[in-house]
């Protein structure tokens, strides 16, 4: 095998590795993708400033996001059906970014629930709340997250009407796979993903199974799950989250000024700047396009993080340098967690973490708390 130097070399083995149906449902978006396209590509319209001759020794990228200090300014985003990547997948990432020392955000639609994640951790993690119609659920949900003693809630916003991902629709995606016989070929040109399965009984959404009340088998699951993101979500929802809640919030979804004016207005510890991966409204702008309007709208009231596109080191830095505090990395690690399981996600991290490193020395700064805009050569997203 070549040696595996970036995140693409873990996503062509993901590719390999991966049933065809959960590759797909990390490496989509909605419609024609265009905005999952510009995600990525907009991070390369950014130039760096090369500087020479400067100090590079005592290099740093420990920082803080909402308080707490990590490695670096990076988390691990919530994402859905983790677990369908590789078996316990939610668990195996969740201790790479403890001992990597990043944060690890749980997504409400993981296949792990939040006790399975917590029973393998001894350090807090972030758990992700959608908002579904069942309110006494979503009050149980916030209730688990809080024993589980989780240091912050990450409210997505984005998600009231699902996004069509015409990939997910042509796979008949679902958790577990239905035993077709087309996914029965898929998953038995996997081997290695099946026997893994085997060895575990999380294969279905274990934070709904079980709890939600009118949820007793697969089809009530799915058909419970399909009914339940609440359109009527709203601002106001986001204060009685708040009281119930009662710790660190993070408002996820944000894509437009006046909306991010009126979350630091919530009281909301930090705000993504995020387009839910390109997974939503198609045509709309890359989140690093966006990011640095945000910032400068309400950057002085409230921590601003960045989630979308972002694919290596150099991209972490170049949001850093337009003024997020924090980024998120979601394929990234499915890729890693995809090809090896925790090593793979460990191993993404490392990648990142280096290509930061260098990136940064060689714009001439050791501190990732010394960026600014000062390394930016070229920026066609100025505000």
């Amino acid at each position: 095998m070549s040696p595996i130097l970036e995140i693409a070399d873990l996503k062509r083995l993901a590719k390999r590795r991966v049933p065809k149906l959960f590759f797909d449902y990390a490496d989509s978006g909605a419609y024609t993708e265009s905005t999952y396209r510009a995600n990525e590509s907009d991070f390369s319209r950014i130039k760096l400033r090369q500087r020479v001759l400067v100090d590079m020794s005592g290099r740093s990228l420990e920082t803080t996001m909402i308080g707490e200090t990590v490695r670096m300014p990076v988390a691990l985003a919530p994402t859905g059906l983790t677990g369908m990547q590789h078996a316990d997948g939610e668990m195996l990432a969740a201790r790479a970014a403890e001992e990597f020392g990043v944060p690890f955000t749980l997504s409400t639609m993981s296949i792990c629930s939040i006790e399975d994640v917590a029973s393998v951790t001894t350090k807090p993690f972030w758990f992700q709340l959608y908002v579904m119609r069942d309110r006494d659920f979503v009050l149980n949900l916030i209730e688990r997250a809080k024993a589980a003693k989780c240091s912050a809630l990450v409210l997505t916003a984005d998600l009231q009407i699902l996004g069509q991902r015409h990939k997910d629709l042509r796979n008949g995606l679902s958790a577990p796979p239905k035993l077709t016989p087309k996914h029965l070929y898929q998953m038995a040109t996997r081997p290695r993903w099946c026997w893994n399965m085997l060895q575990t009984n999380r294969r279905t959404f274990r934070n709904i199974h079980g709890h939600a009340k009118s949820v007793t088998d697969l089809a009530s699951l799915n058909a419970w799950t399909v009914e339940q993101f609440d359109p009527q979500l709203s601002w106001k929802d986001v204060a009685w989250i708040k009281e119930r809640w009662g710790g660190k919030l993070i408002i996820k979804g944000i894509l437009d000024v006046e909306d991010a004016k009126m979350a630091a207005e919530t009281g909301a510890d930090a705000i993504i700047v995020s387009n839910h991966g390109g997974r939503q409204l198609d045509g709309a702008h890359s989140s690093i396009a966006m990011l640095p309007r945000i910032v400068d709208a309400v950057g002085d009231r409230i921590e601003v993080h960045l989630d979308g596109g972002i694919r290596s080191g150099q991209d972490v830095l170049k949001a850093v340098a337009l003024g997020a505090k924090g980024t998120y990395i979601g394929r990234p690690f499915l890729y890693g967690l995809g090809a090896m399981g925790k090593p793979g996600v460990t191993k993404a991290l490392e990648i990142i973490a280096k290509e930061m490193d260098t990136t940064m020395a060689l714009c001439g700064k050791r501190k990732i708390t010394e960026i600014d805009g000062d390394i930016i050569a070229e920026n066609p997203f100025k505000v």
